[in-house]
């Protein structure tokens, strides 16, 4: 059941955003590129995104050693959408409880990332982690892992 929520907020949130008010995207960051894992994951991307536009988008550190801090922290942001690389189905239970979608995942440059998201072109190939193909996501449909 988790991973049918994975799928419909993965394809709920490839549209362009072109909503009117601000949305806050969070992007696990590793050496410039999105972080392969959000359980380890120790910095965010923030990005305050109005009209398809990046308004403004700072750093965060995500050093929390308590797993629900972890969590805490993306809801204190103001966080409503997560992009990034693998999670646990911890972590995307807890998160998605929060209201915070969560698109998994993902790798590539975080800046071409967050273009591509505003763009609605994260189902590219070049932004699917390897071994996590669209073939993959289709499996995650019918419960089988």
């Amino acid at each position: 059941m988790l991973r049918v929520g994975f799928n419909v907020a993965y394809k709920m949130q490839l549209l362009p955003m072109r909503e009117v008010r601000k949305v806050k995207v969070a992007l696990t960051v590793w050496k410039n590129r999105i972080s392969p894992v959000f359980d380890s994951a120790g910095l965010l991307l923030v990005a305050e995104i109005e009209k398809g536009s990046v308004v403004s988008r700072y750093y965060e550190p995500l050093n929390a050693e308590l797993p629900f801090s972890r969590v805490s922290k993306l809801s204190k942001l103001g966080v409503e959408i997560l992009i990034c690389g693998a999670i646990s189905q911890f972590f995307a239970s807890i998160i998605g409880a929060r209201g915070i979608r969560v698109i998994p995942f993902i790798a590539g440059d975080v800046n071409q990332v967050l273009d591509a998201y505003l763009k609605g072109s994260l189902l590219m190939p070049s932004f699917q982690m390897p071994g996590c193909g669209m073939r993959r996501r289709k499996r995650f449909r019918g419960g089988r892992g």
